[in-house]
């Protein structure tokens, strides 16, 4: 091994020579290199090899590439670099091959190489590379993607890209992804065949002898990859995402128009092509005539209400035939969005608002309306002030969700919001219908509330009252929040109380314990007598499981005034006793650390 590291140091031995004499290196610096290139061969070198010492190896000489080029740019000198730079980065190529047979299943270590490869223009080495990476990998069509984008885009080969597409579409038949890029491929192809045309027209060159079919032109290729796609992959979505990419090219036009006849035909009965339909309206061009800044604005003003009213009549024949709460959540959607925009019009503005009340109270009524679509409601109402249209539906929305938690929660909410009386007994109610451990969201809420308009003694109350009707798992948060309301509103003193009487009221969590801690090192006089009590209930539940509560008390012991440097032997004996696994590693590791003060 050593002949080899000194090998490996001779063939270093020229391009440092070479820095030295150009003067970007002094000798000094040049002896450095060569012993972190010593100590970075070593570890290469030996016969249990780690990942990180390749990375770390090639990091080095990146770094040692970018200082030689803040050199060359300060003194200005730009020669020799077939000795200098490219034998470093041909060493670096070397190690990223080695690293990449050891480690084959690392995909970052191989796109770095191909970055690494790219930033030096070595294009013969990508393409061996992705060939390499493909052969290996070929289940991830991210990595056939960005293959034939290499291609495509670096190597303006688009017959190469078009082969990785269809040997990725032979591993992966049903990817969408790899349909909608290798549309998007075909399309592109055409369009820079097209510009190739007319340069050629433009620059009077006979074209006879070179062949542009013009079916291949408008995008035949595109057109057999959309017809194969859509036949293996069922969806509107998809559909539409092919046409939302042939959209992007403007001598597409007929591609367009047959993608959304199909789409019509073959998905009449999905939210999202009524969706889109409805959408297309606004997009429609109409020619306004000329006249005065007010009098286009005016117009300009109508034109837009008259196009979201074609819009709103295909919503409206979609429901007619399509009563669906994903069908009302793409109305409602497109309402919302006319409403939130910006217009000067007051006319149009009264309009749209009107239009989303109704079919926000539509949907409603319908029971359609989904969950998600309510607090933009309320908050809508809200801000139009009509808090009691916003309490009647608050009042009568939990009737058809009885078991939802989020329609009582976003009721409640709302109730608060409006300082209603009867909070209470809407909480009751709620807990009532509801499964007790779907509840915690509630309590809080209803603690939360509690807190601000009631007394503390209602407030701990209800507190007590969440520890019992709560599921053990929810209960482990409730007693954490009722240790810091505790401390919030009666300090250290009622803190401790209410920690006496939890203590042994289990289950606990491991901040239950540390924020009674915490409080406790707050105080003037923090007794170290109170932190062993705790720190020892805290092992006595956590201490097989977590090395750092034990760190920490021997720590406390070490660093109080009244601890006892004595007892830091026996810690860590029990916690020897009592980690597990891997966690007395980590114990003993860290405890090390806490001896040599780097802890």
């Amino acid at each position: 091994m050593a002949e080899i590291i000194e090998q490996h140091i001779e063939d270093r031995l020229p391009e440092l020579l070479q820095l030295e004499r150009i003067g970007l290196f002094t000798r000094k610096e040049i002896k450095a290199v060569i012993r972190k290139a010593s100590a970075l061969e070593y570890k290469v070198q030996r016969r249990a090899l780690f990942k990180e010492d390749f990375i770390n190896y090639i990091q080095y000489e990146i770094n040692l590439l970018e200082l030689i080029k803040k050199r060359r740019a300060r003194t200005r000198y730009v020669f020799k670099k077939d000795e200098i730079e490219f034998s470093i980065v041909h060493r670096i190529q070397n190690l990223f091959r080695r690293a990449t047979s050891k480690w084959k299943e690392d995909i970052q270590l191989w796109i770095s190489h191909i970055a690494f490869c790219k930033k030096w223009n070595n294009k013969t080495q990508i393409s061996k590379i992705f060939s390499s990476l493909l052969a290996i990998h070929p289940n991830k069509p991210a990595l056939w993607i960005m293959a034939a984008k290499w291609e495509m885009e670096d190597c303006l080969s688009s017959e190469s890209a078009r082969n990785l597409f269809l040997r990725a579409l032979r591993f992966h038949p049903e990817s969408p992804k790899l349909y909608q890029e290798y549309f998007r491929m075909e399309l592109m192809s055409a369009e820079k065949q097209r510009k190739e045309k007319q340069e050629f027209e433009r620059a009077k060159i006979d074209l006879d002898e070179l062949d542009y079919p013009e079916e291949i032109l408008n995008g035949g290729l595109a057109r057999i990859i959309y017809k194969e796609a859509v036949s293996k992959i069922k969806g509107a979505e998809f559909h539409l995402s092919l046409l939302s990419i042939a959209k992007l090219f403007t001598f597409a036009q007929d591609l367009q128009k047959e993608i959304y006849e199909h789409l019509q035909v073959l998905h009449g009965g999905d939210p999202l092509t009524w969706d889109f339909v409805a959408r297309r309206e606004l997009e429609l061009d109409s020619q306004l005539p000329g006249a005065s800044d007010t009098q286009g604005k005016v117009m300009k003003a109508t034109e837009v209400a008259r196009r979201e009213e074609r819009s709103c009549a295909v919503y409206e024949e979609a429901i007619g035939s399509l009563a669906t709460e994903a069908m009302w959540k793409c109305y409602i959607t497109f309402c919302l969005e006319r409403f939130n925009r910006k217009t000067n019009s007051k006319e149009l503005k009264d309009k749209r608002q009107e239009r989303v009340m109704a079919v926000f109270q539509r949907a409603h009524e319908a029971r359609l309306l989904s969950e998600d679509l309510y607090q933009p409601w309320f908050d809508l109402l809200m801000g139009l002030d009509l808090t009691e249209v916003a309490l009647g539906v608050a009042l009568g929305m939990t009737d058809c969700c009885r078991d939802s938690i989020t329609m009582w929660q976003l009721q409640l909410q709302l109730l608060i919001r409006l300082e209603n009386s009867e909070v209470h007994e809407h909480f009751e109610e709620a807990f009532r219908h509801l499964k007790a451990k779907d509840c915690l969201p509630l309590w809080s809420l209803w603690l939360e509330w509690s807190e601000g308009a009631h007394s503390e003694e209602d407030t701990e109350a209800l507190f007590q009252k969440s520890l019992l009707a709560t599921v053990p798992a929810d209960s482990v948060i409730m007693k954490e929040k009722y240790l810091d309301w505790a401390y919030r509103t009666g300090g250290h003193k009622k803190a401790k109380k209410v920690f006496i009487s939890l203590r042994e009221n289990r289950p606990f969590s491991v901040q239950f314990f540390r924020r009674m801690i915490q409080i406790e090192k707050e105080q003037e006089t923090c007794k170290m007598l109170n932190l062993r009590e705790y720190y020892e209930r805290a092992l006595r539940e956590f201490g097989s499981v977590n090395s750092d509560l034990w760190l920490d008390y021997i720590k406390e012991e070490l660093s109080h005034p009244f601890g006892k440097p004595e007892n830091c032997g026996q810690i860590h004996w029990r916690a020897m006793k009592m980690l597990q696994g891997e966690l007395v590693e980590e114990f003993v590791a860290k405890y090390s650390l806490l001896q040599i003060g780097q802890l």
